[in-house]
């Protein structure tokens, strides 16, 4: 082979190492950017309230929050009376649901961290099957989503009471659907509804958008002013 041929050669294997190293990087790059992207996702970041896609759903009929006597994850008792004045950010759940519940609580995680700044706000977890959602079931529950005892409320209690509760307040019951996989079976328990600071329904949101927790604490701004 001819010195000319032999530094060709060298050339063309030079520039092939060069655009394979580049192309590694690129691949490398944007490998990285889909791994941030897809955790941002789970977690609770680029969460923001600019123009929140979720659509506002209103009540069937004007909701008030009634009295109530429950109990929290912590043990304590909590009343309707201690609520008072506040902003209520409500889902539904029972603990042993693996489809729904942890999707729309993982919003609701999110909306704890967007209103850690606004002491007039509350969130409000209640169980729709009191028999098996303890409070020692509920606070095991709860720390998977980092709730925090002070500002995010999961209460169980009587069934009666807890029921006729969700029942007055929140969502509709049909109690002549024998397949209902609910306990319960209330309607539309992935929903989250947004009570003001009067004790009243003023919108629902579907907590399984990926959008909802800025539609939320969008609208409790809204409702604020």
């Amino acid at each position: 082979m001819s010195s000319k041929a032999g530094s060709k050669q060298r050339n063309e294997e030079r520039l092939f190492f060069y655009a394979a190293t580049i192309m590694s990087l690129l691949f490398g790059a944007g490998f990285c950017c889909l791994l941030f992207a897809l955790n941002s996702r789970d977690g609770t970041q680029d969460v923001t309230v600019e123009n929140p896609k979720a659509v506002a759903i209103a009540p069937d009929h004007p909701r008030q929050l009634v009295n109530f006597t429950l109990t929290d994850r912590t043990g304590r008792t909590v009343t309707q009376s201690e609520l008072a004045g506040k902003f209520l950010v409500v889902d539904f759940l029972f603990t042993s649901c693996s489809l729904t519940c942890p999707v729309v609580n993982k919003h609701m995680a999110q909306i704890q961290q967007l209103t850690t700044s606004q002491p007039d706000v509350r969130l409000v977890s209640l169980t729709v099957d009191p028999r098996d959602d303890t409070a020692d079931v509920l606070a095991e529950y709860a720390a998977r989503f980092g709730a925090d005892t002070n500002r995010w409320l999961f209460l169980t209690g009587d069934k009666t009471q807890l029921y006729g509760l969700i029942a007055t307040s929140f969502l509709a019951q049909d109690a002549d659907n024998q397949f209902g996989y609910m306990p319960g079976n209330f309607s539309h328990t992935e929903r989250i509804a947004v009570v003001d600071s009067r004790g009243q329904v003023q919108a629902y949101f579907d907590g399984l958008d990926d959008d909802v927790a800025a539609a939320v604490v969008a609208e409790i701004n809204r409702l604020r002013q």
